[in-house]
């Protein structure tokens, strides 16, 4: 039986065994992508990149991403009174390659950080952390999860990159100017056209039913949206990251001092619930292409949702976290200096298919309608006035 196979079978047994004979989509969803065996996550299945993968992201584009990214953490350190240990939580670390590129340029241009670092990785994915160990095998980095931290152990940065879009979502719609939820059941499809001598596969179908818990309600209540408007029409279908929420509470219960950086594309709740947006942001990567259908591909695909950042930013408020800024990647990067890298293409010695390359790159992690859209969230905790007084360089808006 073939991983996809097995990830459908252990799917259903799980669906059959429920009370209801039915799950959440976020139970679904997590199943498919972090099954301890077949999942997407858990599996030799994700590609990332751009050869025969499925998706790319900023590191996989150059060192430029991690090394400005570097550049920030560095002047949280300062600001923070170079404390020893200064700690870096990367969450999700993918390949290994963003964690690569800030400890060269940490051990190259700040060694007095790089001798005060503390570099921590929390990754759910067996697979990927393989591949992380054996990149990193140079650098003095300890893989851990982070309900194994200590309350309140770092001081210093818990960090992402593309982590909150894959965290498992419910689904829900509207009907009657309810909130409903959806639930995953199972439908066995006997035969292929017809010919009923081949074995039954397994086919999962939607229903719909009562939310399985209140705080799909409270929700929009605390990102200040009413889905009773008029506006929204009979039908409306969108997400609710819950989990999102337990993580963010784990991260603020284990920082002591210091801050919260989250990149991840989405939008303030305002848009993402637009009721022009009716049918929710869930996509599935495969290949490089995508689409919407989580149902197919199993366990052989990314499955994504946008992220609600007004939604971090009042969960972590409640969490004892306190917004920074939130600003548009592209910013971001070019207040830590990426218009100078830009600006400094032409003056490099380098045959100029490479210089279009690299410049091409690095326009690529600034334009609005790709990697430069995503969002650039920074939360902080337990800084003294005079530390949340002095401004980060990534947050400062170039004039």
């Amino acid at each position: 039986m073939d991983s996809n196979s097995a990830l459908c079978a252990a799917i259903a047994e799980y669906i059959a065994t429920s009370s209801q004979k039915q799950i959440t989509f976020a139970e679904y969803m997590d199943l498919a992508l972090y099954h301890p065996e077949h999942g997407y996550y858990s599996s030799n299945t994700v590609k990332i990149g751009f050869q025969g993968s499925d998706f790319f992201t900023s590191p996989n584009l150059g060192a430029d991403f991690g090394e400005l990214l570097a550049e920030q953490f560095f002047q949280m350190w300062e600001i923070l009174g170079r404390p020893v240990p200064f700690s870096l939580v990367e969450m999700g670390a993918g390949q290994g390659l963003l964690a690569l590129h800030i400890l060269n340029y940490h051990q190259l241009h700040h060694p007095d950080l790089f001798a005060a670092l503390e570099y921590l990785i929390v990754e759910k994915s067996p697979a990927l952390k393989q591949e992380q160990q054996q990149r990193l095998r140079e650098f003095p980095v300890r893989w851990c999860n982070l309900e194994d931290i200590p309350t309140h152990a770092i001081t210093g940065c818990f960090f992402s990159n593309e982590l909150v879009d894959a965290l498992p979502v419910h689904q829900f719609m509207l009907e009657a100017g309810e909130l409903r939820e959806i639930y995953v059941t199972t439908r066995r499809d006997v035969g292929t056209g017809g010919n009923f001598s081949e074995p039954a596969s397994v086919a999962f179908v939607e229903v719909v039913g009562e939310p399985s818990t209140p705080q799909l309600a409270k929700y929009f209540d605390l990102v200040g949206i009413d889905l009773t408007q008029s506006t929204y029409a009979d039908g409306y279908r969108s997400e609710i990251n819950l989990a999102a929420f337990d993580w963010l509470s784990i991260v603020a219960d284990r920082l002591q001092r210091g801050y919260v950086l989250t990149i991840d594309y989405g939008y303030p709740a305002s848009r993402y619930y637009n009721p022009r947006r009716s049918q929710g942001t869930l996509q599935c990567y495969y290949q490089h292409r995508y689409h919407n259908d989580p149902y197919i591909n199993i366990g052989r695909q990314d499955i994504t949702t946008h992220v609600d950042f007004t939604a971090l930013e009042r969960w972590g408020e409640q969490c004892g976290l306190k917004k920074v800024g939130f600003i548009q990647q592209g910013l971001f990067l070019m207040a830590l200096g990426l218009g100078d890298r830009i600006a400094a293409i032409s003056q490099q010695e380098l045959p100029l298919s490479q210089l279009l390359r690299r410049r091409e790159a690095l326009h690529q992690l600034i334009d609005p309608s790709e990697l430069g859209g995503f969002g650039v969230l920074v939360q902080s905790k337990g800084l003294q006035q005079t530390e949340i007084s002095q401004p980060l360089k990534g947050l400062t808006v170039p004039e």
